[in-house]
């Protein structure tokens, strides 16, 4: 799992959320000012951070731009070396999601055995989408493996409370100082803390219903501690401007933000956070372009980019966990936070990817774990068979992990015809497309349609853009993204209706040929 993170990291250039991630977490190295990014809590780039100090990234202390702009400007205006900085950017993020496969590890082996154990972590490390966002300077793998990390600690608490609940708010407390969508998975986590020490021996129900709320509150505690500790970390002084354009909320949402006990620019966020929400996105699935989102648009993704073994074994192991007595006790600590996080994620109104449900491959693998509990010959066959198709599967990606998808759906070549973004094409191959260009097609007029946040022409680039044109005067080469694709409409639906498709880059960049 390290080298195919550390290898993928080093090929692919920025994602389009990464640079915006690292132009924050310069800014908050350098000039300890929280105003960029306020929509995330500053933990999950003060990590992209700690490998970005061993860049020693240049940023004019008077740049005033956005935070798309000051991506840009960290990574392309200022001097600096993208490759560079992208990888440093990424390391501590590849770290992190490897220590969150010793979790697992641990994890799976408290509820099943060393076996079990290993089947867990063996869906975690050949897991394409663990893989793919593991390796990127985003969000996602943190904020799930803090909340993995924070259930386990809360399911050793039943039997060592004193020591293992203040983790577990410590860690749940990173969770939501990461990402602010795993705010629906707190109340859950401490009516888990509430069952750790119910069952305390020799107690009375008074007793007992003191020791729980000590127990739920003290972890609530931690957990808001460590959420003002990372803002106080990066300005001591929580030096803070409400942005004029925070936009309206209402209801319970504005119930929400004003009444938790955050900082003010963690409830700001929350704020435009849910301004999003309220924006109508445009969506693809199995080939249909469509405004808005579709309630089964995250389940119908999950079935195209999880391996078959591990869909199988994700369903068997949940089926253990609530048929195998001894095992019961431990599925409400995984079996409800991931239902109640993806029951909220498909509420959502992004139809962006799979990586808004990244909890399931972390929590359902250590649930996988439970199908060694079936103490039959046959069922530790069939478990091996399905550990090793997944690892087949997820070696014959390598290297193109983001635009996974299994074998009944084509594999990673036909993941563009099913999904978009960040499934299939995220802007991570433009450095592959510049090395394909001079390799096959030098000397060729370059007409290109990226969907990303790299520079073209930082790569060796010059194109021109199709749709500023008459279509008449489009001729050789037309490249265009795949998510673009997906939603071509007017001219760019028209040129490539025109054009031939004569070779493609990473599974995510088409190339046609003009006449």
């Amino acid at each position: 799992m390290a080298v195919a993170m550390v290898t993928t990291a080093v090929r692919q250039t920025p994602t389009i959320d990464e640079p915006v991630y690292v132009g924050t977490a310069v800014v908050y190295v350098q000039q300890h000012d929280l105003r960029y990014n306020p929509e995330h809590p500053p933990l999950g780039k003060l990590i992209i951070a700690s490998g970005l100090v061993f860049a020693h990234p240049h940023l004019d202390a008077g740049f005033t731009g956005d935070q798309t702009a000051l991506g840009k400007r960290v990574l392309y205006e200022s001097g600096n070396d993208p490759w560079r900085l992208m990888l440093w950017a990424r390391l501590p993020v590849i770290v992190l999601t490897l220590l969150f496969g010793l979790v697992v590890l641990a994890f799976g082996s408290e509820l099943a055995g060393r076996k079990g154990g290993l089947v867990a972590l063996a869906l975690y490390a050949f897991s394409p989408d663990v893989i793919a966002h593991g390796s990127l300077a985003t969000l996602d793998v943190p904020a799930c493996g803090f909340l993995l990390t924070s259930v386990w600690l809360l399911w050793r608490a039943r039997r060592r409370p004193l020591l293992h609940l203040p983790l577990a708010g410590a860690a749940l407390g990173a969770t939501v100082a990461t990402k602010m969508s795993m705010l629906p998975a707190v109340p859950v986590l401490l009516l888990l803390a509430v069952v750790s020490v119910w069952r305390a021996p020799g107690l009375g129900t008074r007793a007992k219903v003191r020791r729980a709320l000590a127990a739920a509150s003290g972890v609530a505690l931690v957990a808001l501690a460590v959420v003002w500790a990372t803002y106080l970390a990066v300005d001591p002084r929580l030096r803070w401007t409400t942005p004029a354009d925070l936009p309206a909320v209402h209801g319970l949402r504005a119930l929400l933000s004003d009444l938790l006990p955050f900082p003010q620019p963690y409830r700001d966020g929350m704020r435009v956070q849910f301004g999003y929400e309220n924006q109508a996105w445009g969506g693809f699935l199995f080939g249909r372009h469509y405004r808005g989102a579709l309630w089964y648009y995250l389940p119908a993704a999950l079935l195209v980019k999880t391996p078959l073994g591990t869909l199988v074994l994700w369903a068997a192991g949940a089926l253990a966990m609530v048929a195998v007595p001894r095992l019961r006790p431990a599925a409400p600590y995984l079996l409800i936070p991931s239902a109640l996080l993806l029951a909220t994620a498909m509420s959502g109104s992004r139809d962006l990817g799979v990586r808004y449900a990244l909890f399931l491959p972390l929590f359902l693998a250590v649930a996988a774990s439970a199908v060694v509990t079936f103490r039959r010959r046959w069922a530790y066959a069939v478990t091996a068979a399905l550990v090793l198709f997944v690892a087949v599967s997820s070696l014959r990606t390598y290297p193109y992990y983001l635009p996974y998808s299994n074998e009944a759906f084509g594999g990673p070549s036909k993941t563009r015809l099913r999904l978009h973004d960040s499934n299939v094409d995220w802007g991570q191959d433009l450095g592959r497309l510049a090395d394909r260009l001079d390799e096959r097609y030098p000397q060729e007029r370059i007409w290109l349609v990226y969907k990303g946040a790299g520079v073209p022409s930082y790569y060796g680039i010059e194109a021109d853009d199709p749709r500023t044109v008459p279509p008449g005067e489009v001729h050789g080469l037309l490249v265009v993204s795949d998510s673009s694709i997906a939603k071509a409409d007017g001219q760019l639906a028209t040129l490539i209706d025109a054009s031939t498709p004569i070779d493609e880059v990473g599974h995510s960049i088409t190339i046609f040929r003009r006449p």
